[in-house]
């Protein structure tokens, strides 16, 4: 991060924490930290939701049962008021709930202290003989959203080819909005068209900006925090915890917004694909 037996400036601190732990170059260039990361808590959120399906039961239900129960019934409900087909909601709701469990627990990733797992990575990282870079917020990476939000979009082509007919929807494509007259036909693909590119780029650029955004604060708290410590004389990771906890407390409504917005935009771009123009 600095020259040996130096501390880190403050610009360091913070463009050493943005770096991530890379494989590959160019285009094909891979974000294993974030992969890695994604996929911890994947994992955790199938387990846990396992967990809750294999104890449920009829009775008065614990608080966890309660907790994803309350989930469920919110996404059905939603689901319900979107997506009118019932055959497409037996897929569309639980993907709705995979997606909100999953991208909150990747923004919750940042509720850890800003130099925890990174101190970590900073012993085993260069032992192993990979780079001193780590972060550990997922959604904080464009390329992580960008790839939920395609996804998406590919489940959207999926539906509007299965509802509507692979010659329905590219009837639709050269129909709408202008109307179908053959002289329009450019002009409605080219609106469609950038429709599809302007919604897939903004639902991921969204929580990317928030996820992005929020990391930054963090850091910039922790700096704060930690200088004030170290200038009284007190740890500095003590300061990094007390100086984030204020605003780690604000940030919990923050990252759940962010992952019922995304779920609710999945939702809406999926019920648009079932709607004929």
């Amino acid at each position: 991060m600095a020259a040996a037996g130096n501390a880190p400036t403050a610009g360091e601190y913070i463009i050493h924490h943005l770096q991530h732990l890379q494989s590959g170059s160019g285009f094909w260039t891979l974000n294993l930290d974030s992969i890695f990361w994604a996929v911890v808590t994947g994992v955790l959120g199938c387990y846990v939701m396992w967990r809750v399906a294999r104890s449920v039961t009829s009775g008065v239900p614990g608080r966890t049962q309660a907790a994803v129960e309350f989930l469920v019934e919110m996404v059905d409900t939603q689901a319900k008021g979107i997506v009118h087909n019932a055959d497409s909601r037996k897929m569309v709701a639980p993907l709705a709930l995979t997606v909100f469990i999953w991208i909150f627990l990747m923004n919750a990733m940042d509720l850890l202290p800003v130099d925890l797992i990174p101190a970590f990575w900073h012993v085993a990282g260069p032992a192993v003989g990979a780079k001193d870079y780590m972060r550990v917020v997922p959604t904080a990476d464009l390329s992580i959203t960008m790839a939920l939000s395609i996804t998406v979009l590919l489940i959207c082509i999926y539906y509007n080819i299965k509802i509507k007919g692979a010659g329905g929807w590219v009837h639709e494509l050269i129909s709408a909005p202008f109307g179908a007259k053959w002289y329009l036909a450019p002009f409605n693909l080219a609106m469609q068209l950038i429709e599809f590119v302007a919604k897939t780029v903004s639902h991921g650029m969204r929580l990317f900006g928030n996820m992005y955004a929020g990391e930054l604060i963090f850091m910039l708290i922790a700096l704060m925090g930690g200088a004030w410590f170290t200038a009284v004389g007190l740890p500095l990771a003590l300061g990094h915890v007390i100086a984030g906890t204020a605003w780690a407390i604000f940030h919990i409504l923050i990252i759940t917004l962010q992952a019922f917005v995304f779920m609710m935009l999945t939702l809406v771009y999926v019920g648009q694909a079932h709607d004929s123009h």
